[in-house]
């Protein structure tokens, strides 16, 4: 049964990101939609965040601040933390796109285990849109993703699938998303619609981290799926292979064409 006004719980996690952290509440606290649960988990921070937390201690259903083990152990403190139908990880510095999304978002309908959006890139000036995919595949996730920030998380997922692995320090919400989808058939909607902007200043888009996302990815493909990869690979090659055939024999057709003409 289609739940016309479900309760969304978002998420922010923080850790000495003062400035940030002020942007990311304002964008939460001003949204439209009434019926908005608000967790922050901050990890201790020194650098005045736990004054910006008391400036909206009103407006924020639930926060803490203490010490963490890393930035999945913060998540999970959030998801055990909420009450929502739906969760949403905004994390701090990363803010919604305006103060109507979570309504329109609600307004697409809420049934399915994952709603998910598009998202904005930023990085300095330049600005990227990330238009996620409608059609969810193993091959989505061997290549990509779809957006963290981006992506309502129905909060009894979490109970089948299990919370986000601690092991890893950048790539358990892919791992989760890959489960979720690929191993326990989860339902799924993408929805045309750009829900937040994700500065790319963190720890998974900092490029010096590309290797250890790489590491991790591999860890886990190999863990939950040890007999897809080598069968995935041959066929990426097979399919990159007759590619270049049919660009090949497109040419060859165009230069025929013209000798004719």
């Amino acid at each position: 049964m289609l739940n016309i006004s479900p309760k969304i719980s978002i998420i922010t996690i923080n850790y000495n990101n003062k400035t940030g952290l002020d942007k990311t509440i304002q964008s939460v606290v001003n949204q439209s939609y009434s019926n908005i649960e608000y967790i922050v988990i901050d990890g201790n921070s020194t650098d005045g965040s736990r004054d910006v937390l008391a400036l909206y201690r009103d407006q924020i259903s639930h926060a803490v601040s203490e010490p963490d083990l890393g930035i999945y152990n913060a998540m999970n403190k959030g998801i055990k933390a909420a009450s929502g139908d739906y969760l949403l990880f905004l994390n701090s510095g990363d803010n919604l796109i305006d103060h109507l999304v979570i309504e329109k978002a609600v307004g697409y309908g809420m049934e399915e285990d994952l709603v998910y959006g598009d998202i904005v890139y930023v990085n300095g000036e330049e600005r990227t849109d990330w238009v996620a995919a409608n059609v969810l595949t193993f091959q989505t996730f061997y290549d990509h993703t779809i957006p963290h920030p981006g992506t309502f998380i129905k909060k009894s997922l979490f109970d089948l699938v299990g919370l986000y692995s601690e092991e890893y320090k950048i790539v358990s919400d892919w791992e989760f998303f890959l489960l979720a989808t690929c191993k326990y058939n989860c339902s799924y909607k993408h929805i045309n619609l750009m829900i937040a902007q994700f500065y790319l200043d963190g720890i998974s888009g900092d490029p010096n981290n590309y290797k250890k996302l790489l590491a991790e990815r591999e860890t886990i493909l190999k863990k939950h799926f040890p007999y897809f990869i080598e069968d995935y690979e041959v066929h990426k090659r097979t399919k990159e292979q007759l590619r270049k055939v049919r660009k090949y024999v497109k040419i060859k057709s165009f230069i025929k064409g013209l000798f004719k003409k």
